[in-house]
């Protein structure tokens, strides 16, 4: 069996956390070529190389946030073990989510619904840009990226689109709005409407939907923001066009109510990983069918 020389891992943990060598070495009074030379056999214990310099900098690379996951527990687990005999120190498992700030949160909570509790698993949640989580993939920041709004897919990027849920779109509003004799082209007629952005491929149906009814909506508000529609149809200035899941308490508390008709549109959500040689195990329990989220 292979040993690990837990010394040559410790400095390697030391200056991952840092991020710069030069400062690590003069943190432990020691020289920045003898922090290398533990880094370097690291390497050829492991077999793979956990840094690679860009621009000046050293960056992670995939093994390297592997190793950097197994250290962070093991040297974890040794503090443990010094503050308390009574503990063990049992092995954690993380999963880095990124997901679009606009996205629906009850969504983000369903697909990850099959980690939630589990005492050995952590889970770092991040949210921002498309632009922001993707960056995050590429640099081994992230392990999956939520969205509601597919990538690109072309020769220059190394993403993998999985679609893992589907939700049908309707038209929601407080119950005294919701006339359940009235037609959708009256609804549509004579209430105002809360609507995504013009972005956004929900919006370019619902456009489209209008111009078959013949109806011209009053808009209340155009909203990229899930959560930002759920509270403004909440605070009744509108019917809001967008997935019941988005409102599910609301709806199952009476607050609002989802109007009797199929506008055939859909929200489509989608997780987007990156090709990786050792890729998060925890993955396979939020991608593989019936272990990740709902389906509509």
């Amino acid at each position: 069996m292979t040993e690990m020389n837990y010394n040559h891992l410790r400095y390697f943990w030391e200056v991952a956390h840092d991020g710069n060598l030069t400062r690590t070495a003069a943190r432990l009074n020691l020289s920045q070529s003898a922090v290398s030379v533990q880094i370097r056999k690291l390497e050829d214990r492991l077999g793979q190389r956990v840094f690679e310099r860009r621009n000046r900098q050293l960056h992670l690379t995939e093994a390297g946030r592997i190793t950097l996951d197994y250290a962070d527990t093991i040297f974890g687990a040794g503090q443990e073990l010094i503050a308390t005999l009574r503990r063990t120190g049992n092995a954690r498992q993380v999963l880095r989510v990124g997901a679009l700030a606009t996205l629906s949160r009850n969504f983000q909570i369903e697909f990850l619904r099959p980690l939630l509790g589990k005492p050995q698993v952590e889970l770092v949640l991040r949210s921002g840009t498309s632009i922001e989580l993707l960056q995050g993939l590429e640099t081994l920041g992230l392990d999956v990226v939520l969205t509601n709004r597919a990538p690109a897919d072309d020769a220059l990027t190394s993403f993998i689109v999985h679609p893992v849920a589907q939700q049908p779109v309707s038209v929601i509003g407080k119950p005294e709005r919701i006339d359940g004799n009235k037609s959708l082209l009256d609804l549509l007629a004579t209430n105002p409407v809360i609507v995504p952005t013009l972005e956004s491929p929900v919006r370019a149906g619902f456009d489209a939907l209008c111009a078959r009814l013949g109806v011209r909506p009053v808009l209340a508000a155009e909203v990229d923001d899930m959560a930002m529609m759920r509270l403004l149809a909440r605070e009744d200035i509108g019917l809001a066009v967008l997935p019941p899941i988005v409102v599910k308490n609301e709806l199952q508390t009476g607050l609002l109510k989802e109007a009797d008709h199929d506008v055939g549109l859909s929200e489509s959500f989608y997780a987007v990983t990156a090709k990786r040689k050792f890729p998060n195990p925890l993955l396979a329990e939020v991608l593989e069918p019936g272990g990740g989220p709902f389906t509509g």
